[in-house]
């Protein structure tokens, strides 16, 4: 039996039209006036290698849910340096959905997002630490604790702060307890600084 080779989701599709046959004709038909063009050639380049500058392109354009999850998917399936820069930007949407889409795509991709994380921290935009931090609760990487510790000690902003002490909360570990402590005392008069540690340090499990 002869061997035949996958075809895209476009390739087969009789909405793409004889056009879509390689990555470029994909990347034109993110760009297409149809909905269900744009979602197939989405799916057809979550296997092509560099092309999630194209897809994300596409993201900051995209107004239909279902082709912004088709995006979201091929983008998280091609982790890189290239795919990390391209969704930082993202980081400063307004839409909450492309952030918080941006921000589950960047946790899943810990190699390429680690050299990163040192100046998304000292970025000048308090809200992009926020984010920052948040990705860190499901960003499997070994310096996560380090990371969260040079914001309770060294960071400023309030809330960057009690974000840092919330994913502490959840992947936090004995050692980590004196680093909370050391933030009650840069924040004394701060109620909602000492309860967020209390909390965290309540999680960890306070000897």
């Amino acid at each position: 039996m002869a061997l035949r080779r996958p075809t895209s989701p476009l390739a087969t599709s009789p909405e793409a039209g004889p056009t879509a046959r390689g990555p470029s004709d994909f990347e034109r038909l993110l760009h297409s006036s149809d909905a269900t063009q744009r979602r197939l050639a989405a799916q057809s380049l979550g296997a092509t290698p560099g092309a999630a500058p194209a897809l994300v392109e596409r993201l900051h354009l995209e107004r239909d849910a279902r082709v912004r999850e088709a995006l979201f998917t091929s983008v998280g399936r091609l982790p890189g340096a290239d795919t990390v820069r391209a969704l930082m930007p993202l980081l400063r949407s307004e839409d909450v959905s492309l952030r918080n889409g941006a921000i589950e795509a960047l946790s899943g991709m810990p190699e390429w997002v680690a050299p990163h994380i040192l100046q998304m921290l000292e970025d000048a935009d308090p809200d992009v630490r926020v984010f920052t931090v948040n990705m860190m609760s499901d960003l499997r990487h070994a310096q996560v604790p380090d990371w969260l510790h040079r914001v309770l000690l060294h960071e400023p902003h309030v809330n960057v702060v009690a974000a840092a002490l919330d994913v502490l909360a959840e992947v936090g570990r004995a050692q980590d307890l004196a680093a909370i402590e050391r933030v009650r005392a840069r924040f004394p008069d701060d109620p909602f600084i000492d309860f967020a540690a209390t909390m965290a340090a309540q999680q960890i499990g306070s000897p």
